[in-house]
């Protein structure tokens, strides 16, 4: 029988070990998602965050990160999450369907120059999938932060974040990791 501290450590290892496991491409795209995160910044845009679950978190979490700071003392940088407005969240499933609570604030909220996020473990979520249609019909520059294949949204992205695993608490680990190194660097590029 392995121990609680064996268990914790074998974890922590997988963890390191998949974050380690990171391609050049995918390093590549973080690189590419935070500089024209930035660019948006500057030419007036926003970021908007969505996922459901501990994706939504991670969503409301980054977008924190951008509006308040990560490092440095700088203005405030516009971002936000689309979990926030539990009467919206409420209304829009309850006269819509749950599969568009995130598509008809996109309706309302996103336009050319903003970036749109989609934080998903599978890609598969049908109101993710509809968010994404609803941004890139709205101009946005949609990029999803994903696990192993990037699911149904991979096509209909402008830029996947897909990182190497099946394993929704390691790949919700990877997402908070990509997001904290892309927001080190947005906020650098934003503010100079």
């Amino acid at each position: 029988m392995t121990s609680s501290a064996e268990e914790i450590r074998r974890q922590l290892e997988e963890s390191a070990r998949l974050k380690q496991s990171f391609s050049g491409e995918l390093i590549g795209q973080i690189a590419l998602f935070a500089e024209k995160s930035a660019a948006a910044l500057r030419g007036g845009g926003k970021l908007v965050f969505f996922g459901n679950g501990g994706s939504a978190a991670d969503a409301l979490h980054l977008a924190a990160e951008l509006v308040v700071r990560l490092r440095r003392e700088r203005p405030g940088l516009a971002a936000l999450a689309l979990t926030t407005n539990p009467s919206v969240l409420t209304a829009a499933g309850n006269d819509y369907g749950f599969e568009l609570i995130f598509s008809r604030q996109i309706e309302s909220l996103v336009a050319s120059p903003d970036i749109l996020v989609a934080l998903t473990t599978s890609g598969n979520s049908p109101n993710i999938i509809r968010g994404v249609e609803a941004g890139r019909a709205r101009g946005a520059y949609v990029v999803a932060f994903t696990g192993d294949t990037g699911g149904e949204i991979a096509g209909k992205v402008d830029l996947l974040l897909n990182v190497p695993s099946r394993d929704a608490q390691r790949i919700q680990e990877c997402h908070i990791t990509m997001g904290h190194i892309a927001c080190d660097i947005i906020e650098r590029l934003a503010c100079t």
